[in-house]
């Protein structure tokens, strides 16, 4: 058999946070299904954020009740707070990302404090998670963990610190984000031996990282020569960062499971399903570009796609 490669699609948040427009919560679960139907088993599905601040993401309450309600399918949100976390314990939610940032200054601009303060509110979050019963995973994400673009170069030294703490702190999967488009290959590939090496076989690694760059499979690939074995896309590419200028998105969710597969690895994807998955993105958002380079060129004869007929 071959190894698994988690892919979880960020686009229901990470993508649609990052567009001005709301695309109405029937076209959001449409595409939750269509992309069930394909092979996705964990998606990020919203953000428990006020409305007022995301109104792309207002609907949370009612994705993670579609999400729910798809056999297998892992749901997981990100909840900046504790007041979020709150929210996404009563939901019921399998996993909650909570963020912070390598950057001090990152993490002003990005959740309005300082990371300290995040990382005392995470452990407020361990605590409601262990009295809602200690069914739900906690997952924590270290944004700008290959540079910033307020600070630029991030000592990697206050990465590793800032990863061991959450994990002390009961964060059972750790986050590791190129969120400005930065990392180099060799780079990621240092970073996450490191954060191995720190923090043992036990806790999963996540790769988050962005094509700002045109480095985001590259790095990815990076990263599985390191290890990892989960990694967060978006459909079509959509998203970015709002501190970064120019950003491009996500790794497209079809490049890496195209890529994944024809390496070996089996992702529970049918590629071509996939790929209509996206193309009803489009219709659904006319105006936003989708990058992503399987899309516009389509899969090679020599590609066998073992999920094909799923």
């Amino acid at each position: 058999m071959s190894e698994a490669l988690l892919i979880r699609e960020v686009g229901l948040r990470d993508g649609l946070q990052s567009i001005a427009q709301v695309l109405p919560t029937d076209a959001k679960r449409a595409w939750c299904r269509a992309q069930y139907a394909a092979g996705m088993r964990e998606v990020e599905i919203g953000a428990m954020v006020p409305a007022h601040l995301l109104p792309q993401l207002a609907d949370g309450d009612e994705m993670v009740e579609a999400g729910l309600a798809l056999p297998g399918l892992t749901v997981s949100v990100l909840a900046p707070n504790a007041r979020g976390a709150q929210r996404a314990l009563a939901l019921g939610v399998h996993k909650i990302n909570y963020v912070l940032s390598a950057s001090e200054s990152h993490n002003r601009a990005n959740v309005r404090r300082t990371t300290e303060a995040s990382l005392e509110d995470f452990t407020r979050i361990g605590a409601l998670a262990d009295a809602a019963g200690g069914r739900t995973t906690l997952a924590a994400g270290i944004s700008t963990a290959f540079g910033c673009t307020i600070e630029g170069a991030i000592d990697e030294g206050r990465v590793l610190a800032r990863g061991e703490r959450l994990v002390a702190l009961g964060a059972r999967e750790l986050i590791v984000a190129d969120t400005v488009g930065y990392a180099e290959p060799r780079g990621v590939r240092r970073l996450f031996r490191a954060f191995r090496d720190r923090l043992g076989p036990d806790v999963p690694l996540v790769g988050h990282f962005h094509d700002t760059r045109g480095l985001g499979l590259a790095n990815s690939l990076a990263a599985i020569e390191a290890g990892v074995r989960r990694f967060d896309v978006s459909l079509g590419g959509l998203g970015g960062c709002p501190h970064a200028p120019g950003a491009t998105g996500n790794v497209a969710t079809e490049d890496m499971v195209f890529m994944a597969e024809a390496m070996g690895f089996d992702t529970g994807y049918d590629v071509e399903a996939l790929l209509r998955c996206r193309a009803m993105l489009a219709t659904m958002l006319p105006d936003t570009p989708l990058p992503g380079a399987i899309a516009r060129a389509g899969l090679p004869l020599t590609f066998g796609n073992r999920h094909a007929g799923l």
